[in-house]
């Protein structure tokens, strides 16, 4: 089965973040009354959860207090559409998403953004036409690390077979997203927040060095070919939110008991 479908995730993945991220977090806790120690504690919450839906992070980081949440998320994205003129593609990107397209490969960018964030960037790289399609939380119903916006892509491109997906990220929480999805591929990516072992620990099908690498796998149609690869038509299954079986060489281990609203420990934001 070749892969119809690929899903990228944008920052650390297609776009290089190089602490965007962060310092726009940083501006929002302080426009949130958060003081300096505490705005410590908040980010190394920030870096283990990259890759989330930014609204569920500030729910996590103000229980109980949706006004408040609200008021950080509505900071933070203000604060990235203002330093959105400094992102650039990670270099590759663009030519990857162009030569999947002309090998038939339907190709969607996601991104736990808003829509005006997401398109903001889109803008600002020239990549308004790239891809098929680009989604965020909102579009699909929940963010990273629910598969929401995987299975999304799949409807609206009209794929025949979730197994015939690539999903491609740099945080444990696209590799979570795209397991629950029952993608064939999923790769982790070594350009953004999250290193090799925690990447692997999700349970990714690859490891690749950058996105640019991404061509090699689809045309090999190495399912099972590479170290760690989830083998050809075993593609994890997506059970349920709360009975999750991660089924990979890499892996081997079982997550079980994970609760729809529970934040893994390293997940990651965009």
């Amino acid at each position: 089965m070749s892969i119809q479908l690929a899903v990228l995730d944008m920052a650390g993945t297609t776009v290089r973040d190089d602490g965007l991220v962060e310092r726009a977090f940083d501006a929002a806790l302080r426009e949130s009354g958060v003081g300096a120690g505490a705005r410590e504690a908040a980010q190394r919450h920030v870096r283990e959860t990259m890759g989330q839906s930014k609204i569920e992070v500030f729910r996590a980081l103000f229980p109980g207090d949706e006004e408040r949440a609200q008021r950080g998320n509505a900071a933070f994205e203000r604060h990235c559409e203002e330093l959105a003129h400094e992102c650039e593609p990670v270099p590759g990107a663009e030519r990857v998403v162009r030569t999947l397209r002309e090998s038939g490969v339907r190709t969607c960018l996601t991104t736990g953004f808003s829509r005006s964030t997401r398109q903001r960037l889109l803008d600002r790289l020239g990549w308004a036409d790239l891809a098929d399609l680009a989604l965020s939380p909102e579009d699909a119903g929940r963010g990273r690390p629910h598969p929401d916006m995987v299975l999304t892509a799949v409807l609206r491109l009209r794929i025949d077979d979730v197994r015939s997906v690539a999903v491609v990220g740099d945080t444990g929480s696209d590799v979570l997203a795209g397991l629950r999805s029952g993608a064939s591929v999923v790769a982790g990516v070594l350009t953004g927040a999250h290193d090799r072992a925690t990447l692997e620990d999700h349970g990714a099908t690859h490891v690749l060095p950058s996105v640019a690498d991404l061509p090699d796998i689809v045309a090999r149609d190495a399912f099972g070919a590479g170290a760690g690869a989830v083998p050809r038509g075993t593609a994890p299954a997506f059970q349920s939110d709360v009975d999750i079986s991660v089924r990979s060489a890499r892996c081997g281990e079982r997550i079980a008991g994970m609760s729809a609203s529970a934040v893994p420990r390293r997940a990651r934001i965009w």
